[in-house]
């Protein structure tokens, strides 16, 4: 059971990145995926979720400017980011969890990626 996070880098602030999420070992169908990140001294934040039924929600600090997408055919996660802000630097981790709701509460979430990291900076 894996999940395994690629996409980040270096972006100049305004700019795009889009994070991939592939999931091995297990489906991604009928579970709540989401992506969370962490900035350096800082606890671990929800960003966006899909839930079982395909619903999303985004923090409202990313609300407009990110948009997750999940590919059942591929069993891989998507963040779009777009308009990037440096307070948007942080490492980013993709989770999975077996429940049907939406939630951003980190600690529901079982399955977890080792992380990619995103920095924003002129």
């Amino acid at each position: 059971v894996q999940l395994l996070e690629s996409g980040g880098g270096s972006v100049q602030p305004g700019g795009s990145l889009t994070l991939s999420c592939a999931a091995s070992g297990f489906t991604l169908a009928g579970l709540a995926v989401a992506w969370f990140r962490q900035a350096p001294g800082k606890g671990r934040l929800g960003v966006a979720t899909i839930n079982s039924e395909g619903s999303v929600s985004y923090a409202d600090s990313v609300k407009g400017r990110f948009t997750i997408s999940k590919d059942s055919g591929k069993n891989t996660l998507y963040l779009q980011m777009n308009s990037l802000e440096p307070e948007d630097t942080a490492m980013y981790y993709c989770a999975a969890g077996r429940f049907s709701w939406a939630t951003l509460s980190p600690s529901l979430y079982k399955y977890w990626g080792q992380g990619t990291q995103v920095t924003v900076s002129s």
